[in-house]
């Protein structure tokens, strides 16, 4: 059972190959890899390639807790650069279906860098989706644990809820995001980002991650985050965005049409013995 772990601006993957892995992944086992002190440990699993009828590649992706991602901007990346390191791809322009949609990729640098186009990013509540009638979701408010914060969300393939704040910190991403995650208004939870404007080309952001929780970096978490500073008109079309983990370029057209970059490492490779799954199965993790 073959695996291999990359990470992306501290966002970590383990890539589980069908072709290699020879295990089938149920949500328990995709708790156990995912596990820091049980397994491997990362904030996620990627399973493919898969086969795809219409795209170059299919991937579906795994949240810790062993529920489904529709997409992961990181994510992406690293399955992007995982097929480069394999040989399937070169610099030429290639397609990945994903639940969330079908994304375009392209690596660069050797590997060390990769493109994505993510899509078109919606504000339409019936496709994030928000609770209420149809709308754009543009700066709404939430009440949480008494305090009113000020938010709007997206989706580009998976739903997003930005809040707008003077400063941003980790413990207030801790404090907030679970409570927003989970809010009825959000049927499907939501990926939260809390977002400081630093000047035109640049913003601040942490996140908490529907499934993974806190989280260093996220693709589509910049996307979403860049693309509502833009639809304010606080930003301008290409945004730097600066998370604890690192920083990820996106370029935004008229259209709403993401264009996403950031660097990609690869960690590790090994195997996983079998014992892993036989014998915590039974162990709630």
């Amino acid at each position: 059972m073959r695996f291999v772990k990359y990470h992306a601006l501290g966002n970590d993957y383990i890539v589980w190959d069908p072709a290699h892995a020879g295990k089938k992944l149920t949500p328990s086992r995709i708790r156990l890899l995912c596990h820091r002190n049980y397994g491997v440990g990362s904030d996620g699993v990627l399973l493919g390639p898969l086969e795809s009828p219409d795209q170059d590649f299919s991937v579906r992706i795994f949240n810790p807790d062993g529920s489904e991602a529709e997409k992961s901007g990181n994510g992406l990346r690293i399955f992007s650069r995982y097929l480069w390191d394999q040989g399937m791809v070169q610099e030429d322009p290639f397609s990945i279906r994903t639940p969330g949609g079908t994304v375009t990729a392209r690596v660069t640098k050797r590997g060390r860098e990769v493109i994505i186009d993510m899509g078109r990013l919606s504000f339409d509540s019936t496709l994030i989706p928000v609770e209420g009638p149809p709308r754009e979701v543009i700066n709404e408010t939430i009440l949480v644990n008494g305090e009113e914060l000020r938010f709007c969300a997206a989706t580009i393939g998976n739903p997003h809820c930005v809040v707008l704040r003077n400063e941003v910190s980790p413990e207030d991403a801790k404090k907030w995001g679970p409570l927003i995650e989970i809010d009825p208004r959000f049927p499907n939870r939501t990926n939260v980002q809390f977002m400081k404007i630093l000047d035109r080309r640049n913003i601040q952001i942490e996140i908490w991650e529907r499934g993974a929780g806190y989280t260093l970096a996220s693709g589509t978490s910049s996307s979403a985050a860049a693309g509502v500073a833009r639809k304010l008109g606080l930003c301008d079309p290409r945004i730097s965005v600066h998370m604890p983990g690192g920083t990820i370029r996106i370029a935004i057209s008229s259209e709403f049409l993401i264009s996403m970059s950031g660097p990609v490492t690869r960690i590790a490779e090994g195997t996983i013995s079998q014992e892993l799954f036989t014998q915590h199965l039974k162990q709630k993790v």
